[in-house]
């Protein structure tokens, strides 16, 4: 399958149609619309809080409402289906209606984290030549407007209208939400999924994780713009008819309270973002006994945050790998714990293979690259045929670059990037291996080991981290010597810098932001002669 956008970008479908059609006929893709799926809701429960956020609690009903509003404003002015409509929203109602409108409209949504920058609007909408846009800050909107493709920058406010309007007939294998990466290392890549992908692949994972037949309440600290937050709208509330509570920026103490006040039986968050929970100190009146499950994707989470959050949140804690590419493999079944990884692929959701350098199934134990391919597989990438070419096959599966094992019981271990590596003196360096180990000592809180340049060795690796609270400042002899009397970590591998913040600083995503990480040690370090005793802290 090919689809076109009015504007020329062309995006296809890497996966064979035979297999797209077996996915449908053994019930695993709805091959439905999302916007057909979300109005069964309405009709079965109109009454049922479905997003709330710090504004307003908009039921089913009331959220179809302002739904169809903005759908009869986006169809007055000639948008449809073949439009790509950027969306650059705050976490809230607003968002939620947005994405839901432009799904019910056949247009395809491209939502991107917010921020005081230009360059992404400019990066994402010209090179997927989006024919729209929606945004919450005139300044965006006006940066959006000079853009060729662009017949029109909407302020969200503005878009309101009481007309009549009907939604079209869409095909389910149709794209209906553009998935964007960071970028940390170059302008983000964007990845077309379909209605069917969305709420068929996706959907499943989700469902795993709810664990019971009562609809989710479910807490989301991830910005819903990043490929983590792609579960709330089109998942969590058009395919599963769940109760969603929003915040429009991450503050701890505020989170906690929600969880008092809302009752939520699910908190999704990063790792950062659940650490920094686990040491809030707890209110008077704190409850949080509603929560049944924490769930943390991401970033990997540590055996050390994994245990802070069970003892604060008496309630289960699972991990999700997962990224925009197609991947998903999660702890809900296998539970968290030693020797567990990140738990045992669920072909309902992505079948994974681990592949060796020459193309062949690597054996129980053996380390690879990890494949997927399932209903969850998107469509392929937006403008950028050379990513397909690298990261797909023929047969639709999807090369995620990460290097992982499968063992003897099936279960996954992701041991790190394929090309994240710190290059030191010819020796490559794994930084998630470090980070792993890093992250089991108790008085961590964040790890992000990055690469300082070196006039001798070409790199040296600077460990990044901030510590608990009430903790002695760890120097990096200590780091060292735990890393290689207690974690058993080659004296090779150890880090020759060590650099303490406060705080990590996050990406919009709310992962950390590896990037300013990096420049940080950089400039921190580039003045100090290489010496196993270099250490620094920020006041």
């Amino acid at each position: 399958m090919s689809w076109t956008s009015r504007n020329g970008i062309e995006i296809r479908d890497l996966v064979p149609a035979e297999l797209r059609a077996h996915w449908v006929e053994q019930g695993l893709c709805p091959d439905r619309p999302i916007y057909d799926l979300f109005t069964d809701r309405v009709r079965s429960h109109p009454g049922r809080e479905a997003v709330i956020d710090g504004e307003v609690t908009l039921t089913y009903q009331d959220l179809d409402q302002a739904v169809r509003r903005v759908a009869a404003a986006l169809s007055a002015d000639g948008f449809g289906q073949g439009d790509i409509i950027g969306i650059r929203l705050p976490n809230g109602w607003r968002m939620v209606v947005a994405e839901l409108a432009v799904a019910a409209i056949g247009a395809v949504v491209l939502a991107y984290p917010g921020g005081s920058g230009t360059k992404d609007t400019i990066s994402l909408l010209g090179r997927s030549r989006a024919a729209a846009g929606i945004f919450s800050d005139p300044a965006d909107a006006e940066v959006a407007a000079g853009l060729p493709t662009l017949r029109a920058a909407h302020v969200f406010d503005d878009l309101d209208s009481g007309a009549d309007w009907h939604p079209p007939e869409l095909d389910p294998e149709a794209p209906v939400r553009i998935l964007v990466t960071s970028g940390s290392q170059s302008d983000p890549k964007m990845i077309a999924y379909s209605h069917n992908a969305m709420a068929g692949g996706r959907a499943n994972y989700v469902r795993a994780l709810s664990g019971g037949d009562e609809p989710m309440r479910a807490l989301a600290l991830m910005k819903l713009a990043s490929s983590y937050g792609s579960l709330v709208t089109h998942v969590s509330i058009a395919a599963l008819g769940a109760t969603v509570v929003l915040q429009d920026r991450f503050d701890a103490g505020e989170t906690l309270r929600a969880v008092t006040r809302h009752r939520p039986t699910h908190l999704f968050g990063v790792p950062t973002m659940l650490r920094r929970l686990t040491e809030h100190p707890a209110e008077a009146d704190e409850d949080l006994s509603s929560l049944r499950a924490v769930v943390s994707s991401g970033a990997p989470l540590s055996d050390v945050t994994a245990r802070a959050c069970t003892r604060r949140f008496a309630a289960r804690v699972i991990t999700v790998y997962g990224s925009s590419d197609g991947i998903n493999c999660h702890t809900a079944l296998t539970g968290t714990g030693e020797g567990t990884g990140t738990g045992s692929p669920d072909p309902e959701v992505a079948e994974i293979r681990i592949v060796d350098e020459v193309g062949r199934d690597a054996g129980p134990g053996e380390a690879g690259e990890i494949w997927a391919r399932g209903p969850m597989t998107p469509l392929s990438y937006v403008a950028a045929t050379e990513l397909d070419e690298r990261h797909r096959t023929r047969g639709g599966w999807v090369r995620s670059g990460d290097r992982g094992v499968l063992d003897e019981l099936g279960r996954l271990h992701v041991l790190g990037r394929m090309d994240n590596t710190v290059l030191r003196g010819g020796f490559q360096i794994s930084p998630a291996e470090v980070e792993r180990e890093i992250g089991a000592h108790p008085g961590v809180v964040d790890v992000a080991c990055v690469p300082v340049p070196d006039d001798e060795l070409g790199q040296r690796l600077c460990a990044c981290i901030s510590q608990a609270a009430g903790t002695e400042d760890l120097t990096l002899d200590e780091v060292t010597a735990f890393l290689e009397g207690e974690r058993g970590l080659e004296r090779r591998k150890l880090p020759e810098f060590l650099l303490r913040l406060p705080e990590l600083p996050l990406a919009p995503t709310g992962k950390v932001c590896r990037r300013t990480v990096t420049a940080i040690a950089a400039e921190r370090f580039a003045a100090d002669q290489p010496a196993m005793s270099s250490t620094s802290s920020l006041p």
